[in-house]
């Protein structure tokens, strides 16, 4: 059995339930929230495999629309003994999840200035969420593989164009359709 989760329910309004092979869970927003969701999950349940989808803005403009699996992630928002962003000062600076260049920077705050795009850019990040490192350390603790999609919201920058209603639902649906492709179901 797998695990499909998401951090909202909006994010899995084209997923229709049940779906053959997966479970569902949604932690709702932020890293303690996916913590405590996805152990919780983990503590009461064997699986084979999480798969997280959700939403995510693009810093990077090279990034574009549709869906991006993650292949490593990391907390913007931390600060270490030393003063260097985005290292811990104990948990991993970065956890990879697989081979490629998709970087998620993982923080408990909306990203909506050009300043705070450039730090995060600086840091490597590509992509940018409020749950994924969260997960993907949580995955490692339990030594369950992890796959981590994302699609394309907005840029983390002023501008946005459409409600944030139309953004996650069109996103829902290019998950949703990228899993038909993927798994089949």
């Amino acid at each position: 059995m797998k695990l499909l989760v998401a951090a909202l329910e909006s994010e899995l309004v084209a997923f229709s339930e049940p779906l053959d092979g997966f479970d569902r869970l949604v932690t709702g927003p932020g890293k303690l929230k996916a913590t405590y969701g996805l152990t919780r999950a983990l503590d009461a349940g064997a699986y084979d495999e999480i798969l997280v989808v959700g939403t995510a803005g693009a810093l990077d403009e090279t990034v574009g629309s549709g869906v991006h699996e993650i292949h490593w992630a990391f907390q913007h928002d931390v600060i270490n003994e030393d003063g260097v962003r985005g290292e811990h000062v104990s948990m991993p600076q970065r956890i990879d999840l697989g081979v490629g260049d998709v970087s998620i920077a993982t923080g408990d705050s909306f990203i909506d200035d050009a300043d705070a795009v450039e730090v995060i850019l600086s840091l490597g990040g590509r992509l940018v969420d409020m749950e994924s490192y969260a997960y993907a350390w949580v995955a490692a603790q339990f030594g369950v593989p992890i796959r981590i999609w994302k699609a394309v919201s907005d840029n983390a920058k002023d501008g946005a164009n459409i409600t944030w209603e139309e953004a996650v639902t069109d996103c829902s649906h290019q998950l949703r359709e990228h899993m038909r492709e993927v798994y089949g179901v």
